[in-house]
């Protein structure tokens, strides 16, 4: 009873984690719309991206022990991308953002780390967070690459319900001037070491309430 009680726990972790990871990562194309404020919703959006992707990924990866599994799981995550864009795209709006499985080359890189490492929790952490920190707003860059004119979109799918903490008080106002992707990918590397700790312990504290 015990076993199957931890299995469904752990199937229930994985369905939540990944839901939850995909519903705050299905906006991140959105900062074609923000014209303004490309840039800053870009280094947001690749922060919130990578700390979803590595918390579930992590956790998933210790959970099983099996390198591969983190890859896994961030096709786990593309796929529910897709299937939620698509619904999207039925009502409507683009379906060209976030269709790049960006996701996928960082967690190829995470489950490379606990191989390499020979499944050393704390090398995950440390190693595993700032690979996948630096490397995902990289990879990231590749949807404003793919997607169609961030200008033409937004004039082709206007947002009159913009949040006014996202409306643009004048143009060129809010935006880093700096590289997004440094900044994301530094702010991330910190940011992805303690959210991969984050997804161990979830995997510790999965079996203290199962024993």
């Amino acid at each position: 009873l015990m076993v199957w009680l931890r299995r469904c726990t752990h199937y229930l972790f994985i369905v939540v984690v990944a839901v939850n990871s995909t519903l705050l990562t299905i906006n991140a194309g959105d900062y074609i719309f923000y014209t303004d404020w490309a840039w800053t919703s870009y280094t947001v959006f690749s922060i919130s991206q990578t700390l979803m992707l590595i918390v579930g990924a992590t956790y998933y990866l210790t959970f099983t022990g099996v390198p591969g599994t983190a890859t896994y799981y961030a096709l786990i995550m593309t796929v529910y991308t897709w299937i939620a864009k698509g619904a999207w795209f039925s009502l409507g709006y683009p379906y060209d953002f976030i269709v790049t499985p960006v996701w996928l080359p960082s967690a190829m890189l995470l489950d490379l780390v606990y191989w390499a490492t020979k499944k050393n929790k704390h090398s995950l952490i440390l190693f595993g967070g700032v690979l996948v920190g630096m490397s995902l707003p990289l990879f990231n860059m590749v949807n404003l690459i793919t997607v169609a004119d961030p200008l033409e979109t937004a004039f082709k799918y206007p947002r009159p319900t913009l949040p006014p903490y996202m409306t643009p008080i004048e143009p060129q106002v809010g935006k880093f001037y700096n590289s997004p992707v440094a900044l994301g990918a530094g702010a991330g590397a910190v940011l992805a070491c303690t959210f991969a700790a984050l997804g161990c312990k979830l995997n510790t504290w999965t079996y203290r309430w199962m024993a």
